[in-house]
């Protein structure tokens, strides 16, 4: 690692430290310090100032830590795989598949006359988003099977995406009020939704996704300089496209279920990563990626604490002016 990235890594990692700490010590209710210290150590008496400190802001910061690290990570992998600068986690349609799982769950249900709990219906909404964003990626991963060029299955996921909306728009238009209401709240994205017995399953997921991305570096800088390259110096493409298809579906996959989605952070966070280190080698961008979407999502989550506003928004005008530039300044940045 060149010594000039030593002291921009420690920079990110310190904004990191710092935003994760004022996620927790700052909310909507005002606790004083010296509380918010008591709860985490486990001296406070107040069980409710305990509850919001632990049961929820903690949770929530580590959530936007996941969620960052993960939308991020999966962007990168996209945008390298696919050679496009614009390629973000939810290029393939996985995106769209979540938001089919939880449009059929959300909207599909009451119109057969079913009523469900709250508890159920958060735990089954999840569950359908991540169902629905593994059976996009898993028609993905059996057209790669048989195409070798990648824009032939930058192109189909598009269109998959494109049917599904399709399909969703169908369900929202039969919908009642209630049923829609709640859809569209999910695809405002939330960090704050998520239980500890939710983020208990998520960790693994998420720690089994970095690992197949950390094991694809390699092949991530090899395939840089195009797929006949990759193959000379003894990278299976094949396989490490399957391998990158699956690390995207359980780390966009995941968030997606449990947050709703959450655009421009792994469209951004990438592009942000090359600018600060001007580097294409993934052993650098994988972890500044890492970090900077980890930044993103804190930051972001600190500001809808204080404006009210849906999560979903504030990343996309922190995302917009830099894929801007990207498209006005640098077109051929992947080329």
């Amino acid at each position: 690692m060149p010594r000039y990235h030593k002291p921009i890594f420690a920079t990110l990692c310190i904004a990191a430290l710092l935003l994760f700490v004022a996620d927790i010590f700052f909310g909507s209710i005002a606790i004083p310090v010296s509380e918010v210290w008591a709860a985490l150590i486990g001296k406070s008496s107040d069980a409710t100032l305990r509850s919001i400190v632990l049961d929820i802001r903690l949770i929530k910061a580590i959530v936007a830590i996941i969620a960052g690290v993960s939308l991020s990570v999966s962007g990168l992998q996209m945008q390298t795989m696919f050679r496009n600068p614009l390629a973000g986690p939810y290029v393939l349609g996985v995106s769209a598949g979540a938001s089919f799982g939880v449009a059929l769950f959300t909207l599909g249900v009451p119109l057969l006359g079913i009523s469900l709990s709250p508890w159920m219906a958060s735990l089954g909404s999840a569950g359908a988003a991540w169902a629905g964003a593994a059976c996009v990626m898993m028609i993905i991963v059996i057209l790669a099977r048989r195409m070798r060029d990648v824009m032939v299955i930058l192109i189909l996921g598009m269109m998959l995406s494109s049917a599904l909306s399709a399909v969703v728009e169908i369900l929202q238009y039969l919908s009642n009020e209630a049923a829609l209401k709640t859809y569209v709240v999910w695809t405002m994205g939330s960090l704050g939704d998520v239980t500890l017995g939710q983020l208990a399953m998520i960790i693994p997921i998420f720690a089994v996704g970095v690992l197949l991305s950390i094991v694809s570096i390699k092949g991530l800088n090899a395939i840089l300089l195009g797929e006949t390259s990759a193959m000379t110096v003894g990278i299976n493409v094949a396989r490490l496209r399957r391998r990158l298809y699956m690390s995207t579906t359980l780390l966009a996959g995941t968030v997606t279920a449990f947050c709703g989605p959450i655009g421009f952070v792994g469209l951004a966070a990438p592009h942000i990563a090359r600018m600060v280190f001007r580097s294409a080698d993934h052993r650098i961008l994988l972890p500044a990626s890492a970090l900077v979407g980890c930044i993103m999502l804190l930051a972001a989550d600190l500001i809808t604490t204080t404006v009210h506003l849906p999560v979903n928004t504030i990343t996309a005008l922190m995302g917009i002016p830099v894929v801007a530039y990207i498209v006005i300044h640098r077109p051929n940045q992947m080329q």
